[in-house]
């Protein structure tokens, strides 16, 4: 059997045990395992024993529960609550400036946490009541949400990014600065869609009455607008020291987590089940991602000894006669595809083999392509029919907010993500200035 035909089999084994609910490091491992055994005999088995101690050998890896302790501290300490007063009494005059308030929270949310769910769960509890109660549209409401809350895997200290950086083997800082402006311009974007929307049709987003207004005082303004300071805080303690090369990656990710914890311990949000509830969740969340990992890992270990990658790379350059270009644009599409029904880890740990030394074969910089990767993966998150952002809104949304609402919502954000995808692929220097200009100097 031919390296292709032994790769299209592994991979349609592999998405068929997904298809019947296996879970995900349960499908790839065992694919893996039972590959290595097949081909190699008995000494297969030192593939996935190797992909382990490689794995707990990666000193990096101690960041993620850092991140995602300090990700849950702040949503569980309710320190969003804060930001979004600041938003709704700073923006509210405008028309659409709740709205819009709510994406700077979502890109604040992301800065502190890393995760799109932790994005969603504080725009569905904190920012729907509010926007549903001043009149706004539906739909735009609901599309605002799910377009922020989907920032959080672009903006440092992305997870997804970390994740990506173990697997392809990149310098995990580089990776985050190459997310700031992409990240940046996309949440700019959606901020001038609504502005411009809600200006040509006020109902969509009405804005505070004058009473309201009035009611807030210069004082307590300026008070809440240093609610907006704190994750400013946490997040310049966790990444200059970092950026100046002061700490490494896993010191400055505990500065993090120490500075999300001495937060909520100042601010008296710190109890017993606010702890509790952060430890547990981290806990789940990082033996998801280990075992996940690890999976990818010896998947990917059985490729390399099969030589698969370039025996793809040969198929798609020589007899099928493909550009490097187009290629990258099939790519871009299977995510798309994919992620209808997967998540971004099991998205990045199926592919991650193929995809990763396929785009190093073909010339193109892993860094950028890190940052298009996540880009493909925040529009799959909102793509139909099974987005995952679609039915995580329809869990959190209220009754009177149905799948139809949910589903019309995503349309024109989706066409701004496809247009900053476009972009980032036009001109990569958006996301690879600044990681250049920071480590070059």
């Amino acid at each position: 059997m031919s390296h292709e035909m032994i790769a299209l089999f592994m991979f349609s084994t592999m998405m068929l045990m997904l298809l019947t609910g296996q879970r995900v490091f349960g499908a790839i491992g065992f694919v893996a395992t039972i590959s290595a055994l097949l081909l190699w005999g008995t000494g297969g088995s030192d593939i996935p024993f190797s992909a382990v101690m490689k794995l707990m050998k990666w000193y990096p890896l101690l960041t993620l529960p850092m991140f995602i302790f300090m990700g849950y501290i702040l949503s569980e300490s309710k320190i969003a609550d804060d930001l979004y007063k600041m938003f709704h009494v700073w923006m509210g005059p405008v028309s659409g400036g709740l709205a819009i308030g709510t994406i700077g929270l979502m890109v604040l949310i992301s800065a502190m946490n890393g995760l799109s769910v932790a994005g969603m769960a504080i725009g569905a509890t904190i920012a729907l009541p509010e926007l549903i109660k001043r009149s706004y549209d539906k739909r735009m409401i609901t599309g605002v949400i799910q377009a922020g809350s989907s920032l959080g895997i672009l903006v440092p200290p992305s997870v997804v990014l970390v994740l990506y950086a173990m697997i392809a083997r990149q310098p995990v800082g580089q990776l985050w600065l190459a997310g700031v402006i992409p990240g940046l311009l996309m949440a700019t974007m959606f901020i001038v869609y609504i502005y411009i929307r809600c200006r040509i049709t006020p109902s969509l987003g009405p804005a505070l009455s004058r009473e309201e207004r009035a009611n807030v005082t210069t004082r307590e303004k300026l008070r809440l607008l240093s609610a907006g300071v704190l994750p400013l805080i946490i997040f310049f303690a966790m990444m200059f020291p970092f950026v100046k090369g002061w700490t490494s990656l896993t010191e400055s990710s505990a500065i993090g987590a120490m500075t999300a914890f001495l937060a909520a311990v100042l601010r008296r949000r710190m109890t017993w089940k606010v702890f509790e509830v952060s430890v547990r969740s981290t806990l789940a969340i990082s033996c998801m991602f280990m075992l996940i990992i690890m999976a990818a890992m010896g998947f990917g270990a059985v490729f390399d000894g099969l030589g698969a990658v370039h025996a793809i790379e040969t198929l798609f350059t020589e007899r099928l006669g493909l550009s490097p270009w187009t290629i990258l644009i099939l790519m871009q599409l299977s995510f798309l595809l994919m992620g209808t029904f997967l998540d971004d880890t099991a998205m990045l740990v199926i592919v991650a083999p193929l995809y990763i030394p396929l785009v190093d074969h073909l010339g193109f910089n892993l860094i950028w392509y890190g940052v298009l990767y996540t880009i493909t993966t925040q529009i799959a998150y909102m793509t139909p029919p099974f987005g995952y952002n679609l039915f995580l809104m329809r869990a959190m949304a209220p009754p009177e907010i149905g799948m139809r609402d949910i589903y019309g919502s995503i349309v024109p954000f989706v066409a701004v993500m496809i247009l900053a995808l476009a972009v980032n692929m036009m001109f990569p220097e958006i996301a690879l200035w600044l990681p250049t200009f920071i480590y070059s100097g």
